[in-house]
């Protein structure tokens, strides 16, 4: 059960990741802008710090708990 849940985590950090839009690309910074996918930038970038802080916490305790032997 703990290896489908970091995998769900990594999957889900993996597309955090792709989601952030980089400050210096002009290009994907006005597409995020003009879909509106997520809001608008200063609210989008807050939410995802936040699920990003979440989800790295839960995948680190998961992988302790997978990795340290019963004591």
């Amino acid at each position: 059960m703990l290896k489908i849940i970091g995998f769900f985590i990594s999957f889900l950090l993996i597309i955090i990741i792709f989601l952030r839009t980089p400050q210096e690309s002009s290009g994907l910074a006005s597409f995020a802008s003009k879909s509106n996918l997520l809001g608008s930038p200063g609210s989008a970038e807050r939410s995802l710090n936040i699920l990003t802080v979440i989800a790295i916490l839960i995948y680190f305790s998961v992988a302790i708990k997978l990795n340290v032997p019963n004591i």
